[in-house]
């Protein structure tokens, strides 16, 4: 397939790497030479320097012959008007645009063919933001993704010993939910390796068990495997940028919330969006400042900056200083690897949608043996 990619920032170069890898003829366009010279290194794609919002780059860029444009630059505006010229000028059939404003994706309208002819709208920011939410409601969760518009929960959990599944079969799940609640066990992984679940396949202490059932009986399901870790209440976020806003404005409501902006026009600009968040200025790797703000009473520290060494750096400290569970935002997947293992319980980035299928890892994951 032809694609052209406008944007080689985090996501799309992810973008980029995820398609390129599926043998299709990639094309990124970008106005950072720099940005293009690195990915083209890395990837097998071909580079345009220049605006994506103009017809002639886009020309350029070989959007005649291209059967897919996937818009995922830092402006929305540049993203919605490359849509509508490839629409209308070059009569490409699949359109895709990352849009940040809320306006954009609460009314639908504005992305119909009449309009700014989006055929598929994304937000990986907000992607990032309603899983890091669902792990917070789900501590003891080591995955959570949602299906069919949050209707149906699909959660990873580890079993524990004494669970009352533990050492049975499968089908003896049904003995123990209540006669309104429905869930299937969809797959297991043991000791790193996945095993083909049956009705008569007994499940092992350890176990890493991915269950499936309505949104709304996934508790019942979930006391079957594990312990129910206490609620997290307070909450402490490294950086006061996209992502982090987002997430300390969709906890707020039910969390005690701290974020610490090391930007002091930034940590200002953001406080006043918040009615009960408190805002920090300083640096989240220091040492000094944690301690200061009780790191060692928080349930979970969230690392959200824009830096993914900072990220790590903030999360392992903020671990070793007495903080429960720590959360880092690493999109370099070397990173994210590397990590496994570690003090760092869980390492989100801004993943692709395409990228969460089956046998791909989601927006974030937990580290095993966790």
């Amino acid at each position: 397939m032809r694609i052209v990619i406008l944007g080689a920032g985090q996501v799309g170069a992810s973008v980029a790497e995820a398609l390129a890898s599926e043998t299709n003829d990639v094309t990124v366009v970008d106005q950072n030479s720099l940005s293009l010279a690195h990915l083209a290194d890395r990837l097998d794609v071909r580079t345009v320097t220049g605006n994506a919002a103009l017809p002639s780059v886009l020309r350029s860029a070989g959007i005649e012959d291209a059967e897919m444009l996937v818009a995922v630059t830092q402006s929305d505006q540049t993203n919605l008007v490359a849509c509508k010229i490839a629409q209308r000028m070059f009569n490409v059939p699949t359109r895709i645009a990352r849009l940040r404003g809320v306006d954009f994706i609460a009314d639908q309208a504005l992305l119909a063919d009449d309009m700014f002819a989006v055929n598929h709208a994304m937000c990986p920011e907000q992607d990032v933001t309603d899983y890091i939410s669902r792990l917070v409601a789900f501590p003891e969760a080591l995955q959570v993704l949602e299906f069919a518009d949050g209707k149906a929960t699909l959660v990873c959990v580890r079993a524990y010993e004494g669970g009352l599944l533990v050492g049975k079969q499968i089908q003896s799940m049904r003995e123990h939910l209540p006669p309104d609640v429905d869930a299937r066990i969809v797959a297991i992984f043991r000791e790193h390796q996945p095993v083909d679940p049956t009705g008569k396949t007994i499940i092992e202490a350890g176990d890493e068990v991915f269950l499936l059932a309505a949104t709304e009986h996934i508790r019942h399901v979930l006391l079957e495997l594990r312990r129910m870790q206490e609620p997290v209440k307070r909450i402490m976020i490294a950086g006061g940028g996209n992502i982090g806003a987002r997430v300390a404005a969709a906890l707020e409501k039910q969390h005690q919330v701290k974020v610490i902006e090391c930007d002091a026009r930034r940590a200002e600009l953001i406080a006043t969006r918040f009615r009960d968040t408190l805002v920090l200025c300083g640096e989240a790797t220091d040492e000094n400042v944690l301690a200061q703000e009780n790191i060692d009473e928080m349930d979970m520290f969230l690392a959200l900056t824009n830096d993914d060494e900072d990220n790590i750096m903030a999360a392992s400290l903020a671990k070793r200083l007495g903080c429960k569970r720590v959360l880092a935002l690493i999109n370099r997947r070397a990173y994210a690897d590397m990590v496994q293992g570690g003090p760092i319980e869980f390492a989100a980035g801004l993943r692709p949608p395409w990228r969460r299928g089956a046998g791909a890892q989601p927006a974030a994951r937990r580290r095993r043996g966790a």
